[in-house]
């Protein structure tokens, strides 16, 4: 499950001799100046391509660009499946045994939610940036969790609160049962009844798994709800956007809000399927100068030569933050403490291409402006990736829930 075969090892300023040729007092020593990042996603199920390969590639991305450190930086993966047991097996292993300083990315909020708890006992650092579920923020916040790209709340905001104000008062959800599903309907749920609007009802779909979407589909357009949402992600959104263009329920006049929607997605869909599609996303490939530099540095080592996502581009991000706070705070004191090394994170500010400016709440949440789209016409689109324009901008003082509201132990301590 760990991708051994293809390691990279990334030295800041000169490539290390591999450690079995060395002496054991110097193998000790490098691995004593050595800070491993294991990056622990889907591979190979339906979050691979938001996702998957392209999230390593940015974390490696980072490490080339920040140079000569002074301490060497290896960079490993693995596949988790989507599933809390392999992401908790893999996770254990790398912190018991493999010495891995920081895990980063973790799609599919059962999996996030395991890895936190892990990652809190072993006292390491974990930056989530492809997990949902705002209870990494709220509930299950941990003293070793950034959250960086997105979240439930914030995209129930964006997304279902647009909607909601364009006449869309009455919704029907169809949800990935699990935790990410259930958090993404349960914050937009209440964004809907917070502006008067009603919940119709709700199916719940087995996840993973699922591939054939029209009995659930049939249910929502039964409903009468002028809203069907789609609480789920990656190739879940997929097929049912596609199923649904299928029945014609949209040429019904029943809007689809997709409430968590990737680029990759859209490509996936095309743009005669996917148009007038509204959606969310903190990073946009093509959004200003500084996104299109970091697009253009890291494309080539991305699968198929595709822009980053925002989960990979979260990746990119957080590496980046960590490695310079790293530096900041000395590599023997960041691999004895992660809670102290999350703490320095969230003293410093943060500034990358992707994201530009931004902070971390002490509940661990990553502050940033994020960016409401809507998908393009084919006729709009100037070229491959050109797929969105924007609709409006929420600052970053508003786009994620507000710290007091969130349950956060952190916050009342």
């Amino acid at each position: 499950m760990t991708d051994l075969s293809r390691r990279n090892v990334l030295t800041a300023g000169a490539t290390a001799a591999a450690w079995g040729a060395l002496p054991v007092s110097r193998a000790r020593a490098q691995a004593a100046n050595t800070i491993k990042i294991g990056v622990l996603n889907d591979q190979s199920g339906l979050y691979r391509d938001l996702s998957g390969p392209g999230s390593t590639a940015c974390v490696r991305q980072a490490v080339q660009e920040l140079g000569a450190l002074g301490f060497t930086v290896e960079v490993i993966q693995a596949d988790h499946q989507n599933r809390p047991d392999v992401g908790s097996n893999i996770a254990r292993q790398w912190l018991d045994r493999d010495g891995v300083d920081l895990i980063i990315d973790v799609p599919t909020s059962s999996v996030a939610l395991a890895v936190a708890g892990i990652v809190r006992e072993k006292n390491k650092a974990y930056i989530n940036s492809t997990g949902a579920s705002s209870d990494l923020t709220g509930a299950q916040c941990s003293p070793n969790t950034v959250h960086w790209t997105y979240d439930t709340w914030m995209l129930a905001n964006s997304t279902g609160g647009a909607m909601v104000r364009a006449g869309g008062d009455t919704w029907f959800f169809i949800t990935a049962d699990y935790a990410f599903g259930h958090a993404l309907e349960r914050d937009t749920a209440g964004f809907v009844r917070a502006a008067g609007g009603r919940v119709l009802g709700q199916v719940r779909t087995p996840f993973p798994g699922t591939t054939d979407f029209s009995s659930f589909l049939v249910q929502a357009q039964s409903s009468r709800a002028k809203v069907i949402g789609l609480a789920n992600a990656g190739g879940d959104t997929i097929n049912c956007i596609k199923q649904a263009a299928e029945f014609g329920i949209t040429r019904r006049g029943v809007k689809l809000a997709g409430l968590l929607v990737f680029i990759t997605d859209v490509h996936s869909l095309g743009l005669q399927t996917a148009q007038g599609l509204v959606l969310t996303e903190s990073f946009y490939w093509d959004l200003n100068d500084r996104t299109r530099a970091f697009t253009t540095r890291v494309r080539p080592s991305m699968p198929n030569n595709a822009p980053p996502t925002m989960a990979q581009a979260g990746c990119y991000a957080g590496a980046l933050h960590y490695l310079k706070t790293v530096k900041d705070m000395g590599v023997a004191a960041a691999k004895a403490d992660g809670a102290a090394t999350i703490a320095r994170m969230k003293a410093l500010p943060t500034e990358d291409d992707a994201f530009g400016p931004g902070t971390i709440r002490v509940d661990g949440r990553k502050i940033h402006p994020v960016t409401l789209f809507e998908v393009k016409k084919p006729e709009e689109s100037r070229g491959a990736w050109d797929y969105y324009k924007v609709v409006q901008t929420v600052p970053a003082d508003q786009a994620f829930r507000p710290l007091a509201d969130g349950g956060c132990a952190l916050v009342r301590s």
